[in-house]
């Protein structure tokens, strides 16, 4: 593990110096290309670029009620699918997402009105009015959303695709102690590698094997959806705060039902610390207990949420730019970073796997401490 993270810590080295080399030779060759555009085509035109690939990235980084692949600026098309919106207002109300013409129009269900508006759903007259509070927030009644978004379509489809893999080579495991199969031959030493590495050394030889099925879970769970939010289709499912919550908030129920009685003694009354010592430090200690998920949350996010705004950014240049040199640094500065990212969504799977199972260790971890008379 050691020897990988040197090579890691190399290879980041090696690729930020070569990033910063191509971004200042980007932004000399950016500055002639913006003057010459400018002065050929007017200011208006780079405007209207940069407020399109905005709305790029705000489409990519956010959930949405219908999965598009690719839109038509010109003509308003939009090349994708629907998804099923489902609300709870006096009633249960379904229906698919094309009825609001991606927030051109009004949604009718069983005499009542939906309009989409900033990606969320508010009940309506016919006529569409949206009212405001004193604060400018929309004051029309929101039902509530349980519709499946496009986040909740790509972790259905991550849950499937790990059943099938995984449901797959537990059958080959039953033939023989050998997994079969491209995907078993693949996926098996990481699972090794987990259970060896991650679970043994941080929750012990007796106490990983019932920690195991999540640690497995979480790890391929968020490296798929690490890898599908590298994918041009607009995804990104772990760069969504709520979803990084909603995890780690499962390692913190799983931590703090897994505490032994040592574990909560060494919070609130430490072995071997003066009694003074201890009314100080137990409020500190509890605060931690809240502080190691919540840093389990922003890490996941705040990576690749910013890994895709780099990413896209550096795309929208080669529009921004519109000449070879400029368009082609910047392909050149993406292609850079998409390899990084690549490395990150894998990176960022081990680490969140690894926290979770030092958490877990330090729950169940037996402590021969005697207190200090």
């Amino acid at each position: 593990m050691q020897q990988f993270l040197s090579h890691y810590n190399k290879f980041i080295m090696q690729s930020k110096f070569l990033i910063k080399l191509l971004t200042i030779t980007l932004l000399v060759f950016s500055l002639n290309a913006k003057a010459q555009h400018e002065d050929h085509e007017g200011s208006s035109e780079q405007v209207d670029i940069k407020s399109e690939i905005k709305k790029d990235i705000d489409h990519h980084i956010k959930d949405s009620h219908s999965f598009t692949f690719f839109s038509d600026s010109e003509t308003g098309s939009h090349f994708g699918f629907p998804l099923p919106v489902i609300l709870w207002d006096d009633g249960l109300q379904m229906f698919m997402s094309s009825k609001f013409h991606h927030g051109e129009t009004l949604a009718e269900n069983n005499g009542n009105y939906y309009k989409l508006y900033h990606s969320k759903i508010y009940r309506t007259d016919a006529a569409g009015t949206i009212e405001y509070d004193e604060h400018h927030h929309p004051s029309n009644v929101r039902p509530i959303d349980f519709s499946i978004t496009k986040n909740v379509f790509m972790i259905i489809v991550t849950g499937l695709l790990m059943l099938w893999l995984f449901g797959g080579m537990a059958k080959s495991f039953k033939k023989g102690p050998i997994a079969k199969g491209i995907a078993g031959r693949l996926l098996e030493p990481i699972i090794i590698y987990i259970r060896d590495d991650i679970a043994i050394p941080n929750i012990g030889e007796k106490k990983h094997t019932k920690y195991m099925p999540f640690l497995l879970t979480v790890f391929f769970f968020v490296l798929f959806l690490n890898l599908f939010g590298l994918t041009p289709l607009g995804i990104n499912v772990t760069g969504n705060i709520t979803i990084t919550f909603a995890l780690a908030l499962l390692v913190f129920f799983i931590t703090q039902f897994s505490g032994n009685k040592n574990y909560w003694k060494h919070i609130f009354w430490m072995p071997g610390v003066p009694v003074l010592m201890k009314i100080i430090l137990a409020p500190i200690e509890l605060l931690g207990v809240l502080i190691k998920p919540f840093a389990l949350m922003i890490r996941l996010y705040a990576n690749i949420m910013a890994g895709h705004i780099v990413l896209m950014s550096l795309v929208g240049l080669i529009f921004v730019f519109q000449n070879w040199i400029g368009s082609g640094l910047s392909f050149m500065l993406s292609f850079a970073i998409s390899m990084i990212e690549l490395l990150v969504a894998f990176l960022q799977a081990y680490i969140f796997t690894m926290l979770s199972a030092l958490y877990f260790g330090f729950a169940v971890e037996e402590h021969e401490h005697e207190e200090a008379h």
